[in-house]
């Protein structure tokens, strides 16, 4: 394999990381209130521990999930990680009440992991979900690049569901019935794979791509794909939506306090 295409091959994983937390003021959440959170692929629970711990201190419970996004499916993915949480959620581990509301906020492979899941079970008690940077449409770089060997390697078998035609599972799944908001980033880091993807993107995912039919709301913002989740106004924000079921548009971002 030439040394510029092997290069190119090593950094083909859909996802990535890094920043801090800031969070809007206002009333806190109801303490019965659970946010569950799904990372993305190739990621860990860790990845998400700046949103959780911006989203415990304004008074949700939290259940941060990990589940291993390289081994399987994005159905066995969906119904790996999402029942445990569930029950958890209702568990009220912390509180020791089970929560009223149940919210998500996912990242990237995250969301198409609840919109699997929804697509064939019903949450009753779904309040609101914001989604960062998810491949509601798929990705071009799926397209281009899924049948080079190293992908399934670097991506596994649920990476190489992503892809952006009519017979690859983001495109099956139907509207959002749930309220619904979308974070998408407009900068990448990564030149080359932006190559494939219609402007603007975020390194690994256009922003088209990450809307989808049914959702309440929707903003972009000037962060990458791999840092969307700990960026500080990507936080504020899906609080705001948690909080208000919108996002807060003027300035194209939440004051920080």
């Amino acid at each position: 394999m030439p040394a510029y295409l092997a290069l190119f091959i090593a950094t083909v994983s859909l996802l990535c990381c890094g920043c801090s937390t800031s969070t809007p003021k206002g009333a806190l959440a109801p303490q019965h209130d659970c946010v569950i959170l799904l990372h993305g692929l190739a990621r860990t629970s860790g990845s998400m521990l700046p949103m959780a711990e911006a989203l415990q201190a304004q008074g949700y419970q939290v259940v941060n999930v990990d589940y291993p996004s390289r081994q399987l499916p994005i159905a066995e993915l969906a119904q790996t990680a999402i029942p445990a949480a569930l029950s958890e959620c209702r568990a009220g581990r912390m509180t020791n009440k089970a929560a009223d509301k149940i919210h998500f906020v996912t990242h990237s492979l995250g969301g198409i992991l609840l919109r699997q899941y929804l697509h064939s079970h019903k949450i009753p008690d779904l309040h609101r979900v914001v989604m960062l940077a998810p491949p509601n449409k798929g990705s071009e770089i799926v397209d281009h690049l899924k049948e080079l060997p190293p992908f399934e390697w670097i991506n596994g078998p649920a990476g190489s569901e992503l892809g952006t035609t009519a017979s690859d599972l983001p495109q099956q799944l139907g509207p959002a019935n749930f309220e619904l908001g979308i974070i998408a980033g407009t900068r990448s880091i990564n030149l080359l794979l932006s190559l494939y993807l219609p402007n603007p993107d975020d390194g690994k995912v256009s922003v088209e791509s990450t809307k989808m039919e049914g959702m309440r709301d929707f903003i972009a913002l000037p962060v990458s794909h791999p840092f969307i989740m700990k960026d500080q106004d990507t936080i504020a924000q899906a609080i705001y939506f948690l909080q208000q079921g919108q996002f807060k548009h003027e300035h194209s971002a939440v004051r920080r306090p």
